[in-house]
């Protein structure tokens, strides 16, 4: 499955991460950003003898899955690496994935790129995140339009989750054809997203902005099933986090005053 369709899940040249960047910039109003991280939980039935090595902080047993997703909510990069057990649930995940180094070196986006995510990524130049605690005016709107866009990976494994229903139990499966499972549907996924998009996401299945009253309109799939776990906060040592906060603070005055 995944060899006929593999043109549509591959990691983007520098032309497509440009474009990718526009359409982050057209669509969800954050420009510069190349796509949205996230990691979840995939639920599946404890090998046998396997003690804890699957036995996450939820209190089940999984496999962790590392997706970055376009505007167009498909996957443009997973990871499930055999060995990245349950238990494995902090910012680790992400510094053991063949990801991390290629941000870190700074060959994978082009110049000025970054990717967003949760608080289970360390900020870094490279992956902005939201302000915490209780933030002022100008990083309340920061936070508005960080929101929309990092929401397009919740939506895109959301749906995964709602079209695909052998991701809403237990899988249960040997590791290597479980990671198989998540590779074919996530490639299904993108390819259906480009061949009969009104079919596979009609409208109202997906979150949605109301831009009159500032609200947003939840997509069905978050009533259809339940989300899957995301892995938990980061420890990651993050000697760049003052250029980071510098950036993070280059765009929150871009949003409030238009000017980058």
């Amino acid at each position: 499955m995944y060899e006929a369709l593999d043109e549509y899940l591959q990691v983007p040249e520098k032309r497509e991460w440009e474009d990718i960047q526009v359409g982050f910039h057209r669509r969800w109003n954050f420009p510069g950003c190349c796509g949205a991280v996230d990691g979840k939980h995939v639920v599946i039935q404890a090998p046998p003898n396997c003690g804890s090595e699957y036995y996450n902080y939820k209190g089940t047993n999984s496999l962790v899955l590392l997706a970055v997703v376009d505007h167009d909510y498909c996957f443009k990069y997973i990871k499930y690496t055999i060995g990245s057990y349950g238990r494995n649930s902090d910012g680790g995940v992400f510094q053991a994935s063949s990801l991390y180094p290629v941000l870190e070196n700074g060959s994978l986006l082009p110049e000025g790129g970054f990717l967003v995510g949760d608080d289970a990524f360390p900020l870094k130049t490279y992956l902005l995140k939201r302000y915490p605690n209780e933030p002022t005016i100008a990083e309340k709107i920061y936070n508005y339009r960080f929101t929309s866009a990092r929401r397009i990976v919740e939506n895109a494994v959301g749906i995964l989750v709602s079209r695909f229903r052998v991701w809403a139990k237990p899988i249960q499966l040997q590791e290597e054809t479980a990671i198989k499972m998540i590779r074919n549907t996530c490639v299904l996924h993108n390819w259906l997203r480009k061949s009969s998009l009104h079919t596979y996401t009609p409208p109202g299945s997906i979150d949605y902005e109301d831009i009159v009253n500032f609200t947003t309109n939840l997509g069905t799939w978050r009533s259809e099933i339940n989300a899957l776990p995301s892995i938990a906060c980061s420890r990651i040592n993050n000697r760049s986090k003052i250029t980071a906060e510098k950036l993070r603070e280059k765009y929150k005055f871009f949003f409030v005053l238009r000017v980058l």
